[in-house]
């Protein structure tokens, strides 16, 4: 299972222009913006999804396979732990330590790393302490 995606994109203006647009019709909505004081990388994320809920997120001052980004779902905060522990063994680069990221959500509880081709892995826990 996947928890949400994400990508890069060239032009964010021109890219929430097509996305709005493009996925209205399937029922999806833009339903969060991040600007750059609030992102990992210092651009603009738009998420995109239902009910409040974003699952597909574009954003802008991110490299191609770096702005690609996967988040996979943990039960608990102590496996987001030991995923980063053991991506970083593996031979992945830090992104951003284990921890709240509370500007997601009070209880988003995230690490993230890059795996050896660049993109951005995250494993996200949304369960309260």
């Amino acid at each position: 299972m996947i928890d949400h995606i994400g990508f890069a994109v060239s032009d964010i203006a021109r890219s929430r222009a097509f996305y709005d647009a493009a996925l209205a019709p399937l029922g999806l909505a833009r339903v969060m913006e991040f600007g750059p004081d609030q992102t990992e990388s210092g651009g603009t994320a738009l998420g995109y999804g239902r009910e409040g809920e974003p699952f597909f997120w574009i954003g802008d001052n991110e490299k191609v396979g770096e702005g690609t980004h996967i988040a996979l779902p943990a039960a608990t905060r102590d496996a987001v732990d030991a995923f980063h522990a053991a991506a970083l063994a593996a031979g992945g680069r830090d992104h951003g330590a284990p921890g709240l990221r509370e500007h997601y959500g009070p209880d988003y509880y995230a690490a993230f790393v890059f795996d050896p081709d660049g993109v951005n892995l995250e494993a996200v826990c949304r369960a309260k302490a």
